[in-house]
């Protein structure tokens, strides 16, 4: 009897739990964001214990849509201080000839340096917009909570407002973009993220590039080892036109895989990557 009676309960202890956490309030999205923000930072040594395997793929369209041209590309991937570092091993299947993998290496041992110096945080490359800024600009709409690959996942949508004041290349698309945010609730990490521009945006008023009305852009995180989120893939399609002339329209995607941890530096001073430890 002592057992019937838990089997019984069992199924509405967990249908009051499910009921429990959807009656939750949902957390300010303002904090949920900072708090994703300062676990990314609080994490990042962890990260760089890890390497990749990146997949990427750019497929040119015709007007129509249909491929003209593929192209593909092999990195492995590694963190550090915080910053992505890809080093290319294979082009459209095709490891590097001798003297490709000699200057890809001087590429890698120089992007390493400048990341060794760059505070966490701030881009190597290109513009950028931190979280707070971001929600300045964004009217954020329609927050729930949702069960995503299952675990509590707290999910909004976003709209850039087009009366925000901006500065700077970032935050001036920002502007011009709309998406959806997955956040996975109890480790505070992006797991999901759907972006597309919903006017053209202007590149230096137009001369240098015109980014089209649809270009889209879609990420996806998970959790690896049962300790750490890590990217899984990526994918988009880009519509533009370039310096008033050539349009450009392509579709690419990366998938990533072969996860290894290592017990020593990810980065050696010659810009390889050090043996992986036994998982």
């Amino acid at each position: 009897m002592r057992i019937f009676g838990l089997l019984y309960l069992a199924p509405l202890l967990a249908w009051m739990l499910a009921v429990a956490q959807v009656a939750a309030p949902l957390p300010d999205i303002r904090q949920l964001m900072q708090q994703v923000q300062e676990h990314q930072r609080q994490l990042d040594a962890l990260r760089e214990s890890y390497t990749f395997s990146a997949l990427q793929t750019v497929q040119d369209l015709d007007a129509s849509g249909r491929v003209t041209k593929t192209a593909t590309r092999e990195a492995e991937d590694f963190f550090v201080n915080g910053h992505l570092i890809e080093r290319t091993v294979k082009k459209d299947g095709k490891p590097l000839n001798d003297h490709d993998q000699q200057k890809e290496t001087e590429r890698v041992t120089k992007l390493v340096e400048k990341a060794e110096k760059t505070p966490r945080g701030q881009p190597l490359e290109g513009p950028s917009v931190s979280v707070t800024r971001l929600l300045d600009i964004m009217d954020v709409r329609n927050e729930r909570r949702v069960n995503f690959r299952g675990r509590s996942t707290i999910v909004f949508d976003f709209v850039g407002r087009k009366d925000a004041h901006t500065h700077g290349l970032a935050e001036d698309a920002s502007k011009k973009l709309q998406g959806t945010l997955w956040i996975d609730e109890a480790d505070r990490r992006v797991a999901h993220l759907d972006v597309s521009f919903v006017d053209n945006f202007h590149v230096a008023g137009g001369l240098f590039a015109n980014i089209q009305k649809g270009s889209n852009f879609h990420f996806d995180q998970e959790l690896v080892n049962g300790e750490m989120w890590l990217p899984t893939g990526a994918e988009g399609t880009v519509q533009a036109r370039v310096l008033l002339l050539k349009s450009v329209r392509q579709h690419f995607s990366e998938r990533d895989s072969d996860y290894k941890r290592f017990r020593v530096e990810t980065q050696s001073k010659d810009g390889k990557v050090a043996a992986p430890a036994e998982m």
